[in-house]
């Protein structure tokens, strides 16, 4: 099936906050308008997918047959190896209903300290992104990308959101929590397209949106 270029205005399927921001940046350079599902007054749809790629498609379906546009939605979180792939497609679940994400982290901490993981080679994790693209007449886009990383304790830094403070990417020295959020998610020529939402972000920009 041929790629759908996507332009003009579209809805942003989330409620979180920092995602929002990190969407709507990588949006507005390509000149896509966007407004968030929550700006809309959207329901949030039950996640019932078992895959990130499965809830993010739920997830901009969902928006774009309420809004009648095209959709945008991310479903992303942390894996851990040692915790057998956990906290997963839970990841924003582990935080509770108050979205708590210190109490998740030390969740995470304590299930490692609980299997014995406690050098860095037995801590590996990944962050996962998986975007998709809905239209309201069914057709879909969808791409998938990951970057490699050791959760470290303490978490480190209070930028970005989430899991950011655990997690220590490939290569670098600073966690996620201590980047700005150009360095983490700025594309190039500016940034280095360091997160896993940036990375699939790209992909999705080389199949689907015109050239800056």
């Amino acid at each position: 099936m041929a790629r759908r270029p996507i332009a003009g205005r579209l809805v942003i399927a989330t409620h979180n906050p920092g995602k929002l921001a990190e969407m709507r940046d990588l949006l507005t350079i390509y000149g896509i308008a966007a407004i968030s599902a929550g700006e809309l007054g959207l329901a949030e749809p039950e996640e019932t997918g078992a895959t990130f790629g499965a809830n993010a498609r739920i997830k901009a379906e969902a928006a774009a047959k309420a809004a009648n546009m095209p959709a945008f939605a991310d479903d992303s979180g942390l894996a851990v190896d040692a915790l057998d792939g956990d906290p997963g497609i839970y990841s924003a679940r582990w935080a509770g209903p108050d979205k708590d994400f210190r109490f998740a982290m030390n969740k995470v901490q304590s299930l490692l300290i609980e299997r014995g993981a406690k050098s860095a080679e037995k801590r590996r994790g990944h962050f996962v992104s998986a975007l998709c693209v809905a239209w309201p007449d069914g057709h879909v886009e969808e791409f998938e990308a990951t970057v490699d990383g050791t959760v470290v304790w303490p978490p480190r830094g209070t930028l970005g959101f989430g899991y950011d403070p655990l997690f220590l990417p490939d290569g670098q020295t600073r966690t996620f929590g201590e980047m700005s959020s150009e360095e983490k998610h700025g594309l190039p020529p500016l940034g280095r397209g360091l997160s896993h939402r940036a990375r699939a972000f790209l992909k999705l920009a080389e199949a689907c949106l015109a050239k800056r």
